[in-house]
């Protein structure tokens, strides 16, 4: 009976982590990269690091908007905190916070991730979706409530 209930604990205990886990908000940033081609960089606190897209267009306004979204190497965590000048060499140029918050992570699987957005700027629930046929590292980014 005893092994019983520590089963049961044990059950419970791991659900509550991981609800916790999907509903305790992380942080996202959103950098306005001027390097060679204006773009944006959206950033997703993920697995202790900085999971990042480059968003050639920035960020999609109204639901059912798509905007490709280029995934980059991950960056530290600290590095959302960024603004300053590259100097030189890849992504040389300004880097500025166009927006910043926490955000949830509603969904995540194999095909795609889905968050949901509380930042001073934008707000609401977005999708990144695999995109292969645009290539290896091609994601939609898509606004979805």
């Amino acid at each position: 009976m005893w092994n019983s209930r520590l089963g049961n604990f044990k059950n419970h205990f791991a659900k509550l982590i991981w609800n916790h886990h999907l509903l305790s908000p992380m942080k996202f940033v959103i950098q306005e990269h001027h390097a060679s081609r204006l773009h944006y960089d959206f950033r997703l606190e993920m697995d202790g690091v900085a999971k990042s897209w480059a968003v050639p267009k920035g960020m999609p306004e109204k639901r059912g908007e798509k905007r490709l979204a280029i995934q980059v190497e991950d960056h530290s965590v600290d590095y959302m905190d960024f603004e300053g000048e590259i100097s030189e060499g890849y992504g040389a140029g300004q880097v500025i916070i166009w927006d910043k918050g926490e955000y949830q992570l509603l969904k995540r699987d194999e095909k795609g991730i889905k968050v949901k957005l509380e930042g001073e700027k934008v707000k609401g629930t977005y999708v990144l979706i695999k995109f292969p046929k645009a290539g290896e590292n091609a994601w939609l980014l898509m606004k979805s409530g």
